[in-house]
């Protein structure tokens, strides 16, 4: 029975096929169980992208070597098996490639979840496009006229897009060198808000009055920007003016008045204050001091707290604030 010929193949050929079907099968299976009890993240994750109908394909592809097969249907099974590894190829690359990516864009969620999705479907379509060719070009179909289609097209979409592809690489500079997240408070030429995105053209921000302000990213990356979120304290400087008419006496007091309210804060600390200059109206004074925090909001509190102790020290001192005056002085004939 085992000799007996059946579409060119004795049948112990078939029953060989069948057992090495099933043992491959289940080789498959066994191995891939191991590896991904046995692997880091990444590699259980790039096991994990390859299907169950691929091996199972695999499997019949190779126990079907035992049997004699039509040119045609053997030719059948090599483009299918060489399209399934090159797809199941990509799956595994773009694993990778999610990995990597992730792992380059640091710690903050925003920017590498955003980065993450922009960088790799760029890569993917890329890839996609080449496992096409590559596929093709085994099939020994002509790609050299598409190929060449592909790079003029290329050429005149870039110079259509110029202006977008501009802001596109400009994203992946911020993205990269992270100026900025989301979150933060910035100021250039002028302009100054919290990102509340990144996007692959523009990036977003919301000024202090409530308003959206939309900033092309190639603009961001030849600008300066002041980075506020990223200052570990801020300095302040601010002056002040007195009347002229006060007693020197009392001038050389007001050093000893400043340093005394710095005395009695935490979160702010004195660097200098000095008597500046004569001025048209006043007596100006110059005090520099630090926050310890970098928030606004905090900073505003400190030195609004700073002018009410200097408005109630000098009341009591008897020390007058100078505004804008014109003394005018008349001589009789």
């Amino acid at each position: 029975m085992f000799e007996f010929i059946f579409l060119n193949n004795e049948i112990s050929l078939y029953i060989k096929s069948i057992v090495a079907f099933f043992l491959i099968f289940i080789s498959f299976k066994v191995v891939t169980n191991i590896l991904i009890k046995k692997s880091e993240n990444t590699l259980v994750e790039v096991i994990k992208s390859i299907k169950q109908p691929f091996y199972l394909f695999l499997s019949l592809y190779l126990s079907l070597r035992f049997i004699n097969l039509p040119l045609f249907f053997q030719k059948t099974l090599d483009t299918i098996l060489l399209v399934l590894i090159v797809t199941q190829a990509m799956f595994a690359i773009q694993v990778l490639i999610n990995f990597l990516v992730s792992k380059t864009m640091g710690n903050d969620d925003h920017t590498k979840k955003y980065a993450t999705d922009l960088i790799t479907k760029i890569v993917k379509y890329s890839l996609w496009v080449t496992a096409a060719l590559f596929i093709m070009s085994n099939l020994n179909i002509n790609i050299t006229s598409f190929v060449a289609g592909l790079g003029i097209g290329g050429i005149a979409i870039a110079f259509a897009l110029q202006s977008i592809l501009s802001d596109l690489f400009s994203s992946f500079a911020i993205y990269f060198d992270k100026p900025f997240i989301v979150g933060d408070f910035i100021m250039f030429n002028n302009q100054k808000g919290t990102v509340e995105k990144i996007g692959i053209k523009t990036t977003r921000l919301r000024s202090m009055f409530g308003e959206e302000i939309v900033v092309p990213n190639k603009d961001l990356t030849t600008a300066v920007i002041q980075n506020f979120k990223k200052m570990k304290e801020r300095r302040v400087v601010f002056n002040f003016g007195i009347t002229y008419e006060t007693d020197v006496k009392k001038i050389k007091k007001i050093n000893q008045i400043v340093e005394k309210i710095f005395d009695k804060m935490e979160m702010a600390k004195l660097d200098r204050v000095h008597f500046k200059n004569f001025g048209d109206s006043s007596l100006g004074f110059e005090i520099s001091f630090y926050v310890k925090t970098p928030g606004f909001k905090e900073y505003m509190d400190i030195q609004q707290e700073i002018n009410i102790k200097l408005m109630e020290s000098f009341k009591k001192e008897k020390i007058d604030f100078a505004y804008p005056t014109q003394t005018v002085y008349t001589k009789k004939a």
